[in-house]
């Protein structure tokens, strides 16, 4: 009988931590509350580390299918097609592990509180920024700014 007990309180226990996991998952930061209080933190850590992860599973799925022993194609156009193949998921990867490099980067701001300010300005990244590129470090303003001074050094 105490078995059962057990078994409905650990029961009960998950089933709370599913409907607190719910709630968090809901949650959506605007710019009514605080800038960057401890609930947007959290929000955006777990945005950053799910892409992370995200990323990191793809990346294994290359790794996978680049070592699958396919060289031994018996046509020369294939074997083309698929060198070709591996080396545009090489260059996807090498981007991807870039990408890695600036969620990381992003995960340490948050640990240091300097995650959404702009590194030009100081000034807060909107929210909505931060909410479609979390690896922003630059506000819009800025980041127009540095986009036009590069397309008049390019015309240069």
């Amino acid at each position: 009988m105490s078995t059962s007990v057990t078994d409905q309180t650990s029961s009960t226990d998950q089933s709370t931590v599913a409907d607190q996991s719910t709630v968090a998952d809901q949650y959506r930061p605007s710019d009514d509350e605080p800038f960057m209080n401890d609930r947007q933190k959290d929000y955006f850590r777990r945005k950053l580390l799910d892409w992370k992860q995200d990323i990191l599973r793809e990346s294994q799925g290359t790794l996978n299918n680049l070592q699958e022993d396919n060289n031994h194609l018996p046509d020369v156009a294939d074997r083309a097609s698929s060198e070709t193949e591996k080396a545009l998921e090489l260059r996807t990867r090498d981007r991807q592990r870039k990408l890695i490099s600036k969620i990381d980067g992003a995960l340490r701001k948050i640990d240091t509180g300097e995650y959404g300010y702009c590194e030009d300005t100081g000034d807060p990244i909107s929210i909505r920024r931060l909410d479609a590129r979390p690896i922003a470090t630059l506000s819009l303003e800025a980041q127009e700014r540095h986009e036009k001074d590069e397309r008049a050094h390019r015309d240069d």
